[in-house]
């Protein structure tokens, strides 16, 4: 039989965020959601309105938070580059303080909390697939150090909450994650490549775009979040949770024109400072742990959302 848990979802406007909402909620939970507005937006949760189970809470977590909650998602946290780069020590801020203070709030009401961590604590990658055992090629004072070093600092500050005051933590690197509600001028690949191609613009390929990404679908995702948090407390990661399929950002954009019917056309631009060459998870622990891995194919994931964006940009 079901518990109903009062569960706190910080960023839970944003697209992650939104879509965890709507999977608490059909699991029977009450959710707060709190979000500061910056990169969040309130239409993801125009259709919750009604819901008498869901409370929106304006509020930015770098001030503490004090409320009554049985679980603790911790999303907070700008995640692409042009957003996150856009004001960088607000960035760095929301990452380390939000950590503080979602911490501070579990370790006083005794609960689990999950922090959304990044695939971007691998930095450039030395080692291809990426495993948890691998502590990452980061530039500490580049134009992405806000965003890859907050994180790592929070996974630093999560895991000294867990060994200085027992706080039940569950820490969850994220790759790649696309899907419906992807923001329309958020920067990021998959999204400026769906948007492009609707529209018959030129793609932009940055580089020569033989560097690789792994994309996992929402919903994939999000499963494998509820099933994190409800694994025993001994089970605290971190977890690389992402798709483990390899494709060369040009194929994406091949195959994005192809599923679109674009007349569109490539076009490259110089890589930015500390881009990636290669990222892909090893999640044989999110295999082992949680009895998880993705589902849904790419082609598969890349048409529900060009449906999506079909909808918001053609009407």
């Amino acid at each position: 039989m079901l518990t109903r848990k009062r569960i706190l979802v910080t960023g839970g406007a944003g697209f992650i965020g939104s879509h965890l909402v709507d999977a608490l909620l059909e699991r029977g939970h009450e959710v707060l959601c709190v979000d500061n507005l910056y990169t969040g937006d309130k239409q993801n949760l125009d259709h919750l309105v009604n819901e008498p189970r869901f409370e929106f809470m304006r509020h930015d977590i770098c001030f503490p938070l004090y409320v009554e909650i049985d679980q603790i998602f911790n999303l907070a946290c700008p995640a692409s580059p042009i957003h996150y780069q856009r004001d960088p020590v607000q960035t760095t801020k929301t990452s380390v303080i939000g950590a503080i203070n979602t911490l501070g709030l579990a370790k006083r009401l005794k609960v689990p909390i999950l922090q959304s961590s990044t695939s971007e604590i691998y930095g450039d990658p030395a080692v291809h697939p990426q495993s948890e055992e691998y502590w990452g090629n980061v530039n500490p004072i580049g134009p992405r150090s806000c965003y890859d070093e907050g994180k790592r600092c929070a996974e630093t500050l999560f895991f000294d909450y867990k060994r200085q005051h027992n706080v039940d933590i569950k820490v969850a690197r994220i790759f790649n994650t696309y899907g419906p509600r992807m923001g329309v001028f958020d920067g990021r690949v998959v999204s400026n490549f769906i948007v492009q191609a609707l529209n018959n613009q030129p793609i932009t390929i940055y580089g020569s775009g033989e560097h690789t990404r792994s994309f996992c679908y929402i919903d994939d995702l999000v499963e494998a979040l509820l099933s994190f948090i409800d694994a025993p407390k001994g089970v605290c990661g971190p977890i690389n949770i992402g798709n483990p399929t390899e494709i060369t950002i040009r194929e994406l954009a091949e195959t994005i024109i192809r599923l679109t019917g674009s007349r569109s056309e490539l076009v490259t631009g110089p890589l930015p400072q500390d881009d990636p060459r290669q990222r892909r998870p090893d999640i044989s622990q999110a295999e082992q742990q949680l009895g998880w891995k993705p589902k849904t194919g790419l082609e598969e994931g890349l048409g529900r959302t060009i449906a999506y964006f079909k909808k918001r940009i053609l009407g």
